[in-house]
């Protein structure tokens, strides 16, 4: 049904009127232009998707915009404050944890999520947390690198 769906995206209120059994995916992506979110299989396997909504990891290709309505919806975009990386992308960035990137932002916000529930996680936690987020180009032991660094920089006073 078509009908307006508020939230706050990023630390914004956004309102739209839009069909609200529209997956996320495709309102931030197409609507809101905000392309960091990327399509990967269309069925919330991959984690290409991963956004945060409420401090939660889901699968915006799996998740309708109607579930979202007076939510916090969280996407890469809005990870740096005032041009300053996220400890998270910054991290990523120094061990280089990725290649061709399109894993990544979901990477991270799978990451994020996993890293505002548990700040403190064993290797095994961490693992088993990253482990539905696909990557083709086979970066995982530098991706768990990054999230272990950034752990420890997220402990210590940032986001």
């Amino acid at each position: 049904m078509v009908r307006p769906v508020s939230f706050d995206l990023n630390g914004k209120p956004v309102r739209l009127t839009v069909d609200d059994e529209r997956m996320l995916l495709w309102v931030l992506r197409s609507d809101l232009g905000l392309a960091g979110t990327k399509f990967g299989c269309g069925q919330g396997a991959c984690g290409a998707c991963t956004v945060v909504v409420d401090d939660a990891a889901v699968r915006s290709c799996a998740t309708r915009v109607a579930d979202v309505a007076g939510k916090h919806v969280l996407t890469i975009e809005g990870l740096e404050r005032d041009g300053k990386l996220h400890p998270l992308q910054q991290a990523f960035l120094e061990r280089h944890a990725f290649q061709c990137g399109y894993c990544t932002s979901g990477m991270i916000l799978q990451a994020y999520a996993f890293l505002l529930a548990n700040p403190r996680p064993t290797r095994d936690q961490l693992v088993r947390a990253m482990d539905d987020n696909l990557c083709r180009c086979g970066s995982h032991t530098r991706v768990l690198e990054a999230v272990e660094a950034a752990a420890g920089a997220m402990r210590g006073g940032a986001r």
